[in-house]
């Protein structure tokens, strides 16, 4: 293995991914493989669905833990939800008694967000980047789940943000983080210095052979570049050995479209020091199993020898789209994690509720616009409009800056500009875009493609107070009066439905429940769970991986079932790349 070419090895190795790509899978391989060769290893874990110790079969937790069965191995799962809530009562504590109730409200509320997460795990881990005593103790640390560039940016800003944020200039989506990095700023510099070292530090980007995940990981690439992070390694994960493809045609289809997307790789991606590592027929848990991701498998049991299983008790999507239709307009959302296929599913649903003559305003915010190019102006009663994040995010920045940045002097303003940049803003940016549209669901349907995180429509109603403002002025007026703001309409199941789009594997699944809390605690209950591209609900395959993977599928499927959806459906695994009217229209295949 390249990436862990010992005699060059750095003493930090970071291995980033969105979720569901096997990250957490590898760095557990690589430590193990480290600490097998006699190297003393500390594997770090800040993944919020982490299942490190899932992996080697015993508990872990927020403490330094030996890995019995392996001596030179030791392990630490970082619980971001618990560093972020510590770190919030160390800010907000001391103020709790000074602040007004709203304004304790507001502060709160931009501390519950995914940039408070990242700072809370990266204020945990800079501890492991500098103690010189972890030095004498452990020769490499590997991180599962390394920090974004946005993160590292916060962490290298120069300026007094404490006093910033006193004068009550601070006023926009990330700043509340930032108030309590002050008195650590020393041992920020030195980590995000480490970091940057290639000496000292190797960074792994883990990608999944598909086209999305891999313009998704150059962006990753890009964006650690810009802060200095030079020294990188991909690994592409997960890809079905071409021996799979004799005698099946899914597996045959598979292996095409993943050797396509592997040629038409992003040139940034292409200069970089890269390994494929094949897709393994089970779950990588246990010694065994993680000593197997690097090396060759015993032969998998015939296909003929394997007991037939069960029907799977499911809705497809075409039950859901039958129930959806039923009011006749209405907003759609479909949300999820990055690499799970919601675009792919919000224009089939789209273009489903268009063929029964229903009028359909699809947007979506789908970097690569395909769906824009492949379905406008092809298919009656449906339209089909894109909103550009780049264009709403500057249009965004520059309404703020214009408004809260017109009064403050070159320092506020260059903090004010870098706070923008944030993927805060983004969020909020598209979503003002779709505001615009949600309008429209009263007398057709509206479906959304990439929608807000709670954590966003939280942000929204607290601190922009545009519910509030629209509430305070309706009081006192004539009775019978009515409105209506777009969270009011987001938070009422007879004018919204959210589908939550999801894989039957176990971090997409954790991920996807994670989302439903955050969608919850903003008042939004999701209406049904979607399993995309399941191979337990293809064709019976010829392939003894793929029935490998199905069989393994279908616990993850109980669990959606029985514990996360009040309703879900399950899409099978395509062929052929489902694009156009035709393809997408293969979705809503009945299952017999």
């Amino acid at each position: 293995m390249q990436m862990l070419d010992e005699k060059n090895l750095p003493r930090f190795v970071f291995f980033t991914g969105k979720g569901g790509v096997g990250k957490t899978s590898l760095a557990c391989a690589a430590a193990l493989r480290l600490a097998d060769a006699g190297k003393r290893v500390l594997l770090v874990s800040t993944d919020p669905a982490s299942n490190v110790g899932q992996v080697f079969g015993l508990g872990i937790g927020n403490t330094i833990t030996p890995i019995a069965a392996v001596p030179n191995l030791c392990a630490i799962e970082i619980d971001p939800q618990a560093a972020a809530q510590g770190y919030r009562d160390r800010i907000v504590n001391p103020v709790r008694s000074v602040l007004p109730a709203e304004a304790l409200k507001g502060v709160e509320e931009q501390l519950s967000g995914a940039c408070t997460t990242e700072i809370a795990a990266f204020d945990e881990f800079t501890g492991l980047l500098t103690d010189p005593a972890l030095g004498e103790r452990f020769e490499h640390v590997l991180f599962d789940t390394a920090p974004t560039g946005h993160t590292i940016r916060l962490l290298q800003l120069p300026g007094a943000w404490s006093s910033f944020l006193e004068a009550g200039q601070g006023d926009a989506s990330c700043l509340g983080p930032l108030a309590g990095l002050e008195k650590q700023r020393a041992q920020y510099a030195a980590a995000v210095a480490a970091l940057a070292d290639p000496a000292r530090t190797r960074l792994v980007l883990v990608a999944r052979a598909q086209a999305s995940a891999l313009r998704e990981v150059a962006r990753t690439h890009a964006e650690l570049l810009r802060v200095g992070m030079q020294r990188q390694f991909l690994v592409v994960n997960g890809v079905l050995p071409l021996a799979e493809a004799q005698g099946d045609a899914l597996a045959a289809a598979i292996v095409r479209r993943e050797q396509a997307a592997l040629a038409a790789m992003p040139a940034a991606l292409r200069d970089l020091p890269c390994e494929q590592l094949p897709l393994k027929p089970y779950d990588l848990v246990g010694l065994a199993a993680l000593r197997g991701l690097f090396g060759t498998d015993p032969p998998l049991p015939a296909p003929a020898s394997m007991p037939p299983a069960s029907p799977l008790q499911a809705a497809d999507l075409a039950t859901l789209v039958d129930e959806l239709a039923t009011s006749g307009h209405g907003l759609i959302m479909l949300m999820g994690k990055g690499g799970v296929g919601k675009t792919t599913l919000a224009a089939a649903v789209a273009v489903a509720l268009a063929q029964r003559g229903l009028p359909v305003h699809l947007s979506t915010s789908d970097p690569a616009a395909h769906l824009t190019e492949t379905l406008s102006g092809q298919l009656e009663h449906l339209r089909v409009s894109r909103i550009d994040p780049q264009a709403e995010t500057l249009r965004y920045r520059e309404q703020v800056l214009a408004s809260k940045g017109k009064h403050l002097d070159a320092p506020g303003r260059a903090l004010l500009e870098e706070d923008l940049r944030s993927p805060c803003t983004e969020e909020i940016a598209v979503f003002q875009a779709f505001s615009r549209i949600i309008r429209e669901a009263g007398r057709q349907f509206v479906v959304m493609d990439t929608a807000p995180t709670g954590h966003t429509l939280l942000l929204l109603d607290t601190t922009g107070a545009y519910h509030r403002e629209i509430a305070r002025q309706m009081q006192g007026r004539a009775q019978g009066l009515h409105f209506t703001t777009p969270m009011m309409q987001l938070q009422d199941p007879a004018r919204t439905k959210v589908l939550i789009v999801t894989l039957a594997e176990d971090t997409p699944v954790q991920e996807a429940a994670l989302l439903q809390a955050d969608l919850q605690r903003a008042g939004i209950a999701p209406w049904a769970w979607v399993i995309n591209m399941s191979v337990a609900a293809a064709p019976a395959s010829h392939s003894a991986l793929l029935q490998q993977r199905a069989l393994k599928e279908r616990a993850q499927i109980a669990k959606v079932a029985q514990q996360h959806a009040a309703r879900h459906a399950i899409v099978p695994l395509q062929a052929e790349e489902p694009v156009g009217t035709e393809g997408l229209s293969k979705l809503l295949l009945r299952r017999r």
